[in-house]
């Protein structure tokens, strides 16, 4: 007998049933995309995409399937080569193979050779339970589950795979808005399964060293991914997954935001008061309020209220004007009191109950309907409502309660029970408003916030955030292991609610500014709150404005920086937020850290994240880093006591690392980089330095996949006392400045004097605390200076 566990809801129950015999390769075959397994209980199919990655799909006879969520549609597939030895198949693609044992079935991976990861038993099916079971080295750790606050290690926990509201949390959460059905290993794997179905994970919880995968009903495949790196393991896993195509630049710019502003007016008012007081602002977002004047009731209305927003069409084109983008708040809910329901039932819109009749359930805002989101009906309805807003001039969407946050099991959809793909609504979601908005708008790229969806889900542009976390110290805490976790499986712009969202009595100014401070380094600026307390910056005191200021002007002085991040992320998988594990990745230790991140390769972040504080223990990893806002230098390998005051968190510049800056600007609408400062971290240890700079217009879809961009790179070597940079552009876009007034900077030059040449004419120079500068016109072409000491 063998015990397995099968989740209902909240409940977990320990079921004994006896084990399902192994299935028996009856032969093999190669057609135009797979390797394929005829065995006795049906076909398997092994899948390989790009160099790096196999999706296995067991088909059982009989036994309900359905569509892959996790593997992008357009996922480059490879064939592999297939090689017998005796009763061993063997499938291999460039980085990674699958070892086939025939009699019975049981498949393991290998990378360059190396075992690293194999079935344990494989696939097992058992009424409404089906699942499988892989083997755990004693010794890996295992990053996985998507949005937990476990720490980042989550070898040992049994963790629930049902998308769940979790209001106001702060240091423990084992269930939360956004689970991902996967897992990152210490062993250079990558294991994903591939099954929207309420379910559980077990990593090595119940049995030391099993990883166990549980489902209610859905599809019975995985997919495992490989590489020699963890930025080659995440690049060949999103080669199969997808890669988030590049946002349009606004939308890493300053949002105002919160729940919510009910009128024209107020909207108005707030746009001015950013204006008044010298905020950059790029977008404006509008919560539930838009389409009613109370929480409840008015939910599925989806049209403005007229009362309270006269002329939304002329508000949204006058913010515009500004250079202010006008987000919208929609929800796949739509009540039976909404002035649309009785259209989404004539249009069948809404998933059913058992007899056939549109599902109706009360929560918190109403009795209500959901849209179903897989049918061909419920997407025309839900897309018909999103394109006439998008010509009304709405320029982002924000998708919340989407889990669904309530979601009764006997609610069935076009593909299945709400069971069975639950945790794909919100990627089925995003999937449709993408793909109308890129239908819609083909010169404009799609902004798409969502609180829940799939693995996969960046593919569709969806940047999700943390949720409703508490507004406190607590809620500071671990927001950035959440984007860590979330980042390192394909959704690298998961970022918080900047102030924290929920309770809160009182205005804490100190843990306000603290988050403030961390947002300028994460993937998305975005302040949000309940309105008992302002989340906007300009509505506090003199003080916070004037440091928050500062910071969100940082940000944008950083936006050659961050938009360089989105490129990497956008053509290898990269997250924008990386694990210190990237420094040293034999150093196991570093696995585990979350007070601390990479912002990029270049920029270390540890946020403070306790009250009262006037330093902060950091751990540096190798190498030669600067305090990014004083200059000063620190050997890495170390601990090392930064000061803090309430103006200054510790951020580090890795030396031998250059930082692209441009001026101020009010909003990404003024974006030039027409005068750019080079910043470049200097130390005479370090022989070589590199850099680069993505640049496009910042709107166009296709500028990578049509080369309308260009890639600035940046070299540096010190040699016999002579600092050589040079600075090459490649590649070409419409709008871009035909000639920069470039300014180098060259932090740490601890030298009195020094001669700068370019093309052997000498160039003016100054030498002020350390930093040498030197500004020269330059037209493209590539420039090489000589900096002798």
């Amino acid at each position: 007998m063998k015990n397995t566990w099968i989740a209902l809801g909240a409940l977990s129950v320990s079921l004994s049933f006896s084990a399902v015999e192994a299935a028996q390769v009856l032969s093999h075959k190669i057609d135009d995309q797979a390797l394929v397994l005829t065995t006795d209980e049906g076909e398997v199919r092994l899948t390989g995409y790009g160099d790096g990655a196999i999706g296995v799909h067991y088909a059982p006879t009989n036994v309900k399937q359905l569509p892959s969520f996790a593997i992008d549609e357009n996922a480059p597939i490879t064939l592999g080569e297939v090689k017998l030895n005796g009763a061993v198949i063997e499938y291999q693609l460039p980085q990674i193979s699958a070892k086939i044992e025939t009699q019975p079935l049981n498949i393991s991976f290998y990378h360059q050779g190396e075992a690293i990861v194999a079935e344990e038993s494989g696939l097992f099916v058992h009424d409404n339970v089906r699942g499988f079971r892989f083997k755990l080295d004693d010794s890996e750790k295992l990053i996985g589950g998507g949005q937990r606050v476990l720490g980042m290690d989550r070898r040992g926990h049994r963790l629930p795979l049902y998308n769940k509201a979790s209001y106001g949390y702060t240091t423990e959460a084992d269930q939360m808005y956004y689970g991902l059905s996967a897992v990152m290993s210490t062993n250079k794997y990558a294991l994903v399964f591939d099954n929207s179905a309420t379910g559980w994970m077990d990593l090595g919880k119940t049995e030391s060293n099993v990883m166990q995968f549980e489902a209610q009903g859905g599809r019975t495949g995985y997919l495992v991914a490989a590489g020699g790196s963890y930025p080659d393991l995440i690049e060949n896993l999103t080669d199969a997954t997808g890669r988030q195509p590049l946002p349009p630049r606004w939308s890493l710019g300053n949002y105002a935001s919160r729940f919510g502003y009910r009128t024209e007016k107020q909207a108005r008012e707030t746009v001015a008061k950013f204006i008044e007081e010298d905020f950059p602002l790029d977008a404006i977002v509008l919560d539930l309020y838009w389409f009613g004047k109370d929480i409840q009731g008015h939910m599925g209305n989806l049209d403005w209220d007229r009362q309270a927003w006269p002329k939304p069409e002329k508000m949204i084109q006058d913010f515009s004007e500004l250079g202010v983008n006008t987000i919208l708040i929609t929800e796949p809910f739509v009540l039976t009191s909404s002035k649309r329901w009785d259209e989404a039932v004539k249009a069948d819109a809404l998933a059913k109950d058992f007899a056939g009749k549109p599902k109706t359930f009360d929560f918190y805002f109403g009795n209500t309907g959901l849209i179903d989101v897989f049918s061909d009906s419920g997407k025309d309805w839900f897309w018909g409502i999103y394109q006439g807003l998008l010509e009304q001039g709405v320029a982002g969407w924000w998708g919340d309660l989407g889990e669904p946050e309530v979601h009764p099991h006997d609610t069935i959809h076009s593909v299945g029970s709400a069971d069975e793909i639950h945790n794909a609504y919100g990627h089925e979601w995003a999937k449709l408003v993408y793909e109308g908005l890129r239908q819609a708008q083909p010169d404009k790229r799609p902004m798409i916030m969502m609180r829940s969806g799939f693995v996969g889900s960046q593919r569709y542009g969806m940047i999700p955030w943390t949720g409703d976390v508490s507004r406190s110290w607590g809620g500071l805490k671990p927001q950035v292991e959440l984007s860590l976790q979330m980042g390192l499986l394909g959704l690298g712009y998961t970022h918080s609610d900047l102030g924290g969202f929920a309770g809160g009595e009182e205005f804490d100014a100190e843990m306000y500014t603290r988050w403030m401070q961390y947002g300028v380094f994460q993937p998305v600026y975005r302040p949000h709150a309940q309105e008992n307390i302002a989340p906007e910056p300009v509505f506090h005191d003199k003080r916070t404005k004037d440091i928050v200021r500062e910071y969100v002007k940082l940000r944008y002085q950083m936006l050659p920086y961050i938009y360089t991040l989105a490129y990497e992320n956008s053509t290898t998988g990269m997250p924008l937020m990386r694990p210190l594990m990237f420094t040293d990745e034999a150093d196991a230790k570093l696995f585990e850290r979350k007070d601390a991140y990479l912002w990029g390769d270049s920029l270390l972040v540890a946020p403070v994240t306790d009250p009262g504080v006037s330093s902060v223990a950091v751990e540096l990893p190798s190498g030669v880093w600067f305090d990014f806002f004083n200059g000063v230098r620190f050997n890495g390998g170390q601990s090392v006591d930064l000061p803090v005051t309430l103006e200054t968190i510790p951020v580090l510049a890795k030396g031998g690392s250059f930082i692209p800056m441009v001026g101020e600007m009010d909003s990404t609408k003024d974006y030039s980089s027409a005068n750019l400062t080079l910043h470049y971290y200097h130390d005479d240890s370090i022989a070589k330095g590199q850099g680069r700079m993505y640049e496009d217009d910042g709107q166009n879809p296709e500028a990578i996949a049509q080369g309308q961009y260009q890639l600035l790179e940046f070299d540096a070597n010190f040699e016999n006392r002579v600092l050589t940079v040079s600075v090459n552009a490649k590649g070409d876009y419409q709008g871009a400045p035909k000639q920069r007034r470039l300014t180098l900077k060259v932090h740490n030059w601890t030298h009195d004097s020094a001669k700068v040449q370019l093309s052997g004419q000498s160039l003016p120079v100054e030498i002020k605390n350390n930093t040498l500068s030197v500004s020269l016109p330059w037209d493209q072409t590539q420039e090489v200076l000589t900096i002798t000491r």
